[in-house]
Formats: C-alpha cells, sequence, structure tokens
C-alpha cells in the first residue's frame, strides 16, 4: 500500500502511523485468536468511505434539491448511548459539496436562499476552496460541544445556481460579492425560432415522453396539433415555446382523452379537446363577462353606425388565463380650448402609459389640422361600464378614430373593433394580446349572429403573432368574420367609415368630401364662430355707439380747455 500511494504524503504517513500502532497493540490481535468469545473492538482500524467517485464514470455532477447547511457540508452524527452522546470517525457524512468535488453542483436560487446559513457557508467554500465540516451551533455562539474536528478538505468545483432574472438582480444589488463568486452569466429564454429543426425536436420530445411514461403514441396529426400551439404558447407563427412542462401537461390530457374514447392512438381531435378543457377550467370570469353582455347588462354594439362611439379591445390577465372582450368607447366635441380630456384620467383610473398615448392624440390634431389656424377644441372621450383601472396605448388608435368621428360628425361602424397604440406621426404600432383581443370580440359577435361585415383592425406589425384558434380561422375563412392589418390612420379610418381620409396638398388644404377635410372644415368653422360669438358678446356688454362716445368726449373738452394747444397741434 505504502507503495501504490506514495506520492500522497499524507497517505503514507497514515500508514506509517497505523503500522507503529498494529505493532503496539499486536496483543489485542493475538487474544481475538485465543479466545473467540473475547470482544475486542477493531473499529479503530476501519475505514470511513466518505466519498467513492469511479474515474471511469467522469466528473460527478450533484443536484441538491434541499440545500439545507448540513446537507450542504456534512456533519458529524452521534449516538444516544444511555442518555449519553458518542461518535467517532465512522459517523462523519458528507454533504453535497463533498460528493460534487471535482465536478459540479447544481442548485436552485430560491431553495438555496431560503436556507439558514446555506448562503454563506457556499460563499466562503468559493472564496477559500476548502470545506470543514463545523457544527452550525458553534457559529451562533451557543456552547461548544467536544466532537471531531475533520481536517478542511480541498474543494475544486463548479457551482451552477438556477433562478429567476429577479432574484438575480436582487443578488447583484443587496451582495457586494455576488459578482465576484458568480462571473458567468446565462440566460435562458422561453421560446426558441420556429424552424424543421425545432419542430423535429419538439416531435422527439413528444416521442420521448410517450416512451418514458409508458403513454399511447400520436399520431402525425396530433404532433403537428401539439406544434401549433406551442407556436400559440409562445404568441408567434414563427417561433415556438420552450416551455416542456406545459406542453407535456397537454400530452397528458390529450392521453385521457383518448383513453377515454377506448382509442389506441392520439389523434388531432384528442388534443384539441384536452386545449378546450384546458381553457374551459378556467375561464369562469369570461363566462360570466360574456353573460352580461348577453343580458344586455354590457352594452356593446356589433351592428349600424355610430357618430362618436366604437369598440375598444382590452385583455384581462388571470394567473392562469387571459382573454379579450370589447369596451364601447365614446367621445364629445365641443368649442372651447381644454383640448382632449380622459375622463377615466380625472379620476385616477388610468397608468402613465395610457396617459402618454392620449397626449400624442393632441399632438396629431395639431399636427394634422392646425398649422394655419390655432387648435380650438374640447373632447371628453371615456371608457364606458369600466370599473378598474385602465393602463396600456393599445387603444390609442381606437380613441382618436373616435374623436376623428365625432369631430367631423362621420359614423363609425360598430362591427369593427379596433387595436393598435399610434405615434405622432399617425403610424400603428404593435401591440399585445392580439389573438385574446380577436377571439375575445368574436366571442360577442357570434353571441348577437355574424353578420359577415364584423372583424377586428390590428397593427400589420401584429400578423406574424396570429395563431388563432379553430373557430375565428374556419369563420375568416368562410369570410363571415374579418380582420384587417394597418399601418397608418387613414388606412383605419377609410375601413370604419368607407370614405377616402385625404390628403393634404400644397396648401395645406384636404378635399372637401375626404374626411380629413371635414374634420378641419368644422375646426375651422368652430374657430369662426367663436370668433363672431365673442365679438356679439362683446356688443352687448359694450355697444359699438357708447364705446365712439367715451372717444369723443375727451377730445371736446381737451379742445375748449386748450384750443392753443389744438391750433399747435
Amino acid at each position: 500500500l505504502r507503495g501504490k500511494h506514495m506520492p500522497n504524503e499524507k497517505l503514507a504517513k497514515w500508514l506509517d502511523e497505523l503500522t507503529e500502532d498494529l505493532i503496539a497493540n499486536f496483543n489485542v490481535f493475538l487474544a481475538a485468536v485465543r479466545d473467540d468469545a473475547a470482544e475486542v473492538d477493531f473499529s479503530r482500524y476501519e475505514v470511513n468511505a466518505f466519498v467513492s467517485n469511479n474515474p471511469n464514470d467522469g466528473a460527478p455532477v450533484i443536484c441538491e434539491t434541499n440545500p439545507i447547511y448540513y446537507n450542504l457540508v456534512g456533519k458529524v452524527d452521534y449516538e444516544n448511548r444511555q442518555g449519553n452522546l458518542y461518535t467517532d470517525f465512522r459517523r462523519i457524512t458528507p454533504g453535497a459539496m463533498h460528493r460534487a468535488n471535482g465536478g459540479f453542483l447544481l442548485l436552485d436560487a430560491d431553495e438555496l436562499l431560503r436556507q439558514f446559513m446555506s448562503w454563506d457557508v457556499l460563499k466562503r467554500v468559493l472564496r477559500y476552496r476548502e470545506l470543514s465540516i463545523e457544527n452550525l451551533g458553534e457559529q451562533l455562539g451557543y456552547i461548544p460541544v467536544s466532537s471531531l474536528r475533520p481536517e478542511p478538505i480541498p474543494i475544486d468545483m463548479k457551482v451552477v445556481i438556477v433562478g429567476t432574472p429577479y432574484l438575480y438582480y436582487l443578488l447583484n444589488i443587496y451582495d457586494p460579492e455576488f459578482q465576484k463568486v458568480f462571473k458567468i452569466k446565462a440566460e435562458f429564454d422561453s421560446e426558441m425560432p420556429r424552424t424543421a429543426e425545432s419542430e423535429y425536436q419538439i416531435a422527439q420530445f413528444v416521442a420521448g415522453f410517450v416512451a418514458r411514461e409508458g403513454r399511447l403514441n400520436f399520431t402525425a396529426a396530433a404532433v403537428g396539433e401539439v406544434i401549433e400551439w406551442a407556436s400559440r404558447l409562445a404568441e408567434d407563427r414563427n417561433k415556438l415555446s420552450t416551455q416542456l412542462n406545459k406542453i407535456a401537461e397537454i400530452l397528458v390530457e390529450s392521453t385521457a382523452c383518448a383513453k377515454a374514447g377506448g382509442k389506441k392512438l392520439v389523434g388531432v381531435d384528442h388534443v384539441r379537446k384536452a386545449l378546450e378543457e384546458k381553457v374551459f377550467r378556467a375561464d369562469m370570469w369570461e363566462d360570466k363577462v360574456l353573460e352580461e353582455y348577453r343580458k344586455g347588462v354590457i352594452r356593446i354594439d356589433t351592428e349600424g353606425e355610430v357618430v362618436g362611439q366604437i369598440n375598444g379591445l382590452t385583455v384581462s390577465q388571470l394567473i392562469d388565463h387571459s382573454f379579450g372582450s370589447p369596451v364601447r368607447i365614446t367621445a364629445n366635441v365641443f368649442m372651447g380650448a381644454e383640448g382632449v380630456v380622459n375622463i377615466e384620467r380625472e379620476v385616477s383610473m388610468t397608468g402613465p402609459i395610457h396617459n402618454k398615448g392620449l397626449m400624442i392624440l393632441t399632438s396629431y390634431l395639431g399636427r394634422m389640422y392646425a398649422r394655419e389656424f390655432p387648435l380650438s377644441v374640447s373632447a371628453r372621450i371615456a371608457f364606458e361600464q369600466t370599473y378598474g383601472g385602465i393602463e396600456g396605448d393599445s387603444a390609442s388608435s381606437t380613441e382618436l378614430y373616435c374623436l376623428i368621428s365625432a369631430i367631423a360628425g362621420i359614423p363609425l361602424s360598430q362591427g369593427i373593433a379596433v387595436t393598435g397604440s399610434v405615434d405622432q406621426m399617425g403610424f400603428i404600432q404593435p401591440i399585445g394580446g392580439v389573438n385574446e383581443k380577436i377571439e375575445g370580440f368574436f366571442r360577442y359577435c357570434k353571441a348577437r349572429g355574424l353578420t359577415g361585415k364584423q372583424g377586428v383592425i390590428i397593427p400589420v406589425q401584429n400578423e406574424q403573432h396570429l395563431m388563432l384558434n379553430h373557430e375565428v380561422t374556419e369563420a375568416v375563412r368562410k369570410n363571415r368574420f374579418h380582420i384587417w392589418s394597418i399601418s397608418t390612420i387613414d388606412e383605419g379610418i377609410e375601413i370604419l367609415t368607407g370614405i377616402p381620409a385625404g390628403k393634404m396638398d400644397e396648401k395645406g388644404q384636404y378635399p372637401k368630401k375626404s374626411v380629413h377635410g371635414r374634420v378641419q372644415a368644422a375646426l375651422e368653422g368652430w374657430l369662426e364662430r367663436s370668433f363672431r360669438y365673442k365679438k356679439v358678446m362683446t356688443d352687448r356688454v359694450d355697444p359699438p355707439k357708447k364705446r365712439g362716445k367715451k372717444k369723443t368726449e375727451p377730445a371736446e373738452s381737451k379742445d375748449k380747455e386748450a384750443p392753443e394747444a389744438k391750433e399747435a397741434e
């Protein structure tokens, strides 16, 4: 043994000491041989295999799911003998960092930070590259107990902590040593590009899951439906979600649907039923809102034309379900100089992003219609029958259409809902939740009956995000429901009114019969009437004759008092 382990000085020294101890206690061995009944304690010569790793198996990879202090650093166990605690070197047990020595240790950040002293001891081991097994009570200042003190073990391992970005930034802010200890950051995306290779990888995942769990096999069409739903989960038809746990849930439920029907293969209908059941279990509030609409409690017009009224689209986000629903937006305009006022903003029901979108409307009106004369208008915009907070600018273009309609007196189609934000130049900008918004308005139209003229206007940038359910897709295919994608306000105006928007000529004028021309004419007319009204009111308070008399009297008295001055003048 000495020759085999000679490069290891500590082990060679221990073998020398073992040899001396054997010689000094040789009589003990003789006594054990002579008297079989003699109880001789040979425990001191036993070996405690602390950690055993096969070099041929590669570096160890240890995943500690419960990173409490003793599970990480190890401990010294005690045995209770008639009320007394005994221990020896055989009761020294390793921790996760001992088992991962020379390899990798995987920890969950949330679990690690929840445990007392675990984070501190991990940093200390990584900083000094050695690990000592110590009683936790001694570190806290308790009365020290006589115990074994194993020699510190050199540690050479890589630690991988998996957690949320929120925890990562918190540790950077509140722990100055975090960046020194953990210098490499790797982010994992929740989605990936949708290519032929990634689609094949999803199919491999389905096949592997079936083989591992002993489930029914999926048909090719069923796998395709799973891939389509993975794109829906990523909210982008050009991407696939990497949330494999959610995909696995659908696989399990699809298999259950197939078994309930006595099938030996999982088909596309089973996958669709599983997705429908998943939504059905979580859409109670959506059904309640739709029921109020059917009863007429919530007023949403899906047919006809109305001036100064339009259907906007909102998304209600719950923990496990999100759904879209229309909201009736109205606008009243009249002469004045107060500008555009949002009623919800006045009562502090809107957030800063929504307020920003509203202020852009005034800028757009000034740019389009007030280059040759001052903009003088007072407008009130309201989200009718809303009783909670409103945030986001996805309805800014909708509000602008409603405002233009109210100024020009042009009715808007109520069968068309609108979503999309707008910039100061009149370009439409993309929004979120486009699938939920379209499907939400479709359900409202379906409840009243589809007319073939209903639909939704969306930003052109959101076309790539369309992953609609099969019912809406089929209705669009049969021209019972429509989806328009636009890039400017003018395109939306023409769809909603059926009237050309109009383009400004070199003189700054729009065609009189166009929408912009009628808006410009209305604003100019209000300004002229306001001047006439101001003149009429001034004449009533101070008639022209009275004003002339006041001007002549001082001149006559001045002439009488100072004729010489008049001649000199």
